[in-house]
């Protein structure tokens, strides 16, 4: 996850008609009546909606930027937020805890507790754990970027870090996100800014895969990125990466997009085929950081027809991956607005997530759980999704 802007794709189609239901936080403001609350009921909820075989995750909010907010510890400290994580959620993705930063602080010292909390929460609530991240160019502590290694010592540094973040959880997590991030725009490499590729050269990226697998052999290990939803530069160099790396037998399963979207521009209409070439070369895909920016004026609240169209964001991303027989795995970016990441880097534009602060649901929530219930119904009969190998 970072700041970005989203590249403009054309979009030619019709808006759900969607209803404007309690979770609207324009409808919270009006005269009317107060939306109801968070339901309770089992069968209401989003991961009792989904297909079998087919999960449906968010980020849990903490570390980072969230230090720096004015409100405790989300995840340690809101009893209601982990009773919405542990309701409707059937995989969980620490949002910042097993980042290099917040996880790795010093050369010789690991924290764990946070990212610890996680996979036991995740444990007992019978969710599956997406792993986020181990080879990336932001987030990184000042001791390894500032540090003065050579080129062994620094290599040695990420095979330890992996070999101990990914043994620590062997057998607790689905997906890692190996490689995050690694490509500009313009499909080229990060030469400059990745400390990992700039010192140790593009090579170290099939090391990093391949001593993940040997932590955790049944792990699925991803590339993870953001504006590679659809068909274009930066898509096809992880497309080409992928293919190469897999003649080379280098453990690559997974190919995942973030989905960091904004209303201000165009939905990303290849997503699906986009999605199904990588299917093809035998990965699993997933959508892994789905968020919906708006732009709203501080102190507004989105316009219903706003919120209709985040809705339809939200919607037509869940079902290309439903389309898709290898997209197994589904993650939104957080479910309220309270804490969101946006608002802080994005001037201008929030209510991102599918609830609002007080956990009321929004037209998206509902656009997600009825296409879920849909694709459940359709699937009846046909057993789970396909899984690659």
């Amino acid at each position: 996850m970072r700041p970005f802007r989203f590249a403009t794709v054309a979009l030619a189609t019709a808006a759900l008609a969607l209803p404007l239901l309690g979770g609207s936080a324009s409808a919270a403001s009006s005269a009317g009546p107060k939306p109801p609350q968070h339901s309770h009921a089992q069968f209401d909820r989003l991961r009792a909606a989904a297909p079998e075989g087919f999960v449906i995750g968010t980020a849990v909010a903490g570390g980072g930027h969230h230090l720096e907010q004015d409100y405790p510890d989300p995840f340690t400290y809101d009893k209601e937020y982990r009773k919405v994580l542990g309701r409707e959620f059937s995989s969980v993705s620490p949002e910042n805890q097993m980042k290099w930063d917040y996880i790795h602080p010093e050369r010789d010292r690991y924290d764990f507790g946070q990212a610890d909390a996680i996979v036991e929460f995740a444990r007992k609530n019978r969710q599956v754990v997406r792993g986020h991240t181990l080879l990336w160019h932001s987030q990184n502590p000042a001791w390894l970027e500032e540090g003065d290694f050579t080129k062994a010592e620094l290599r040695g540094i990420l095979r330890e870090h992996i070999t101990t973040v990914v043994g620590r959880y062997k057998g607790k997590i689905q997906q890692w996100d190996v490689a995050n991030e690694i490509f500009d725009d313009q499909g080229n490499l990060r030469t400059q800014d990745n400390i990992w590729i700039r010192e140790l050269g593009p090579e170290i990226v099939a090391d990093a895969f391949r001593w993940a697998h040997k932590a955790d052999p049944k792990a699925k290990l991803f590339f993870n990125d953001y504006n590679v939803e659809g068909v274009n530069a930066k898509s096809d160099a992880y497309y080409a990466l992928v293919k190469d790396l897999r003649a080379q037998r280098v453990p690559v399963h997974g190919f995942s997009v973030q989905g960091h979207l904004s209303t201000r521009y165009g939905f990303p209409g290849d997503l699906a085929d986009n999605l199904r070439r990588f299917d093809a070369l035998g990965l699993e895909t997933a959508v892994t950081e789905l968020d919906v920016r708006m732009d709203v004026p501080e102190g507004s609240l989105p316009t219903p027809a706003q919120e209709k169209q985040q809705a339809e964001y939200y919607q037509r991303m869940l079902q290309a991956c439903l389309e898709v027989d290898g997209c197994n795995s589904f993650t939104i970016w957080g479910f309220t607005d309270k804490y969101s990441w946006v608002p802080v880097f994005f001037q201008g534009e929030g209510f991102a997530t599918v609830m609002t602060d007080d956990f009321d649901r929004k037209p998206a929530y509902y656009a997600l759980r009825d296409t879920l219930k849909e694709a459940r119904h359709d699937d009846c009969g046909k057993g789970p999704k396909h899984h690659k190998h």
